[in-house]
This record gives structure tokens, C-alpha cells and sequence, in this order.
């Protein structure tokens, strides 16, 4: 058998927080759409689902849900058209986001803050122009431009 192989779309990711109506506080005041909370029958478990605008991927938060400790997700991604009218949005809503930034090396950000170089990217190159913000628990999120 030959060709692409059998499609596969990432659906969901499990968020890991510390405290589920904080988190959804949050998530909502992002905008984001809330799916679900459904609270199950026995304690300490609880589902809350938010898809960010235009997404087909959705997040889950909840109790009872995922062993990762809280606050431990790096690098969660989002793309937009527009790096500074997005970082202006979330700021707007009282959201802590960093300035653009790009990578000092011109590929993919580093960890942390390692080699970022204010503004966006030279030429405004597609993929290279980044901001960053965290959810109440420290969970990171990174803004990335895409116009191609």
C-alpha cells in the first residue's frame, strides 16, 4: 500500500492545572470558546474543554484528568496572521504577554528567553515572529505568526 496513509488530526490537549475555576477564568477571558464542563459523579473528576477562535484543536483542563504537574507545558502554540494586533488583543484583555520577539539565529525559538532579538522577524518572514504568555499556572504559550 502506497500514498499518504490515514489521516490524522490532533484533537485535544490536556492542559494540566492547579486549580480548575481559575484556569477557566482565564481561558475564558482569552475568548476561547468553552465546549464542556461536566463534573463527574465521583470526586476529583471534572472536564473543561475550550477551543481558541478558528481552531479545530481544543484544550482540556480539569481534575482527574492527566498526572503532569501543573504549570509543567512549554511551548504551546498558536498561530495568527497578525503578531501585533494579537499581542495587542491579549494585552488589551489584561493578559501578561512578552513584546514580539524573534530568534537571534533567524530558525525555530529557544527555550526560555535564550537568544530572542526584540521585534519581528526580518522581512516579517513567515514563522519567525514570536510572543509569549502563561496561564495563571505557568503553562507557556507562544503566539507565532503564519501568513503562507
Amino acid at each position: 500500500m502506497s500514498g499518504v496513509g490515514v489521516e490524522m488530526k490532533l484533537e485535544v490537549v490536556l492542559v494540566p492545572v492547579s486549580d480548575v475555576d481559575r484556569a477557566k477564568a482565564f481561558y475564558e477571558g482569552l475568548g476561547w470558546r468553552m465546549d464542556i464542563d461536566y463534573v463527574g459523579e465521583e470526586p476529583g473528576f471534572r472536564v473543561v474543554q475550550f477551543t481558541p477562535p478558528g481552531s479545530e484543536c481544543s484544550i482540556i483542563i480539569g481534575e482527574g484528568i492527566t498526572a503532569a504537574e501543573p504549570g509543567s507545558y512549554e511551548g504551546l502554540q498558536l498561530t495568527v496572521t497578525d503578531i501585533a494586533a494579537a499581542r495587542q488583543e491579549l494585552a488589551d484583555k489584561g493578559i501578561e504577554v512578552s513584546e514580539v520577539f524573534h530568534d537571534a539565529g533567524g530558525i525555530f525559538h529557544h527555550i526560555g528567553t535564550a537568544d530572542r532579538a526584540p521585534g519581528p522577524a526580518p522581512e516579517n518572514a513567515d514563522y519567525g515572529s514570536f510572543a509569549s504568555f502563561s496561564d495563571p499556572d505557568g503553562n507557556g504559550w507562544l503566539l507565532q505568526e503564519i501568513n503562507t
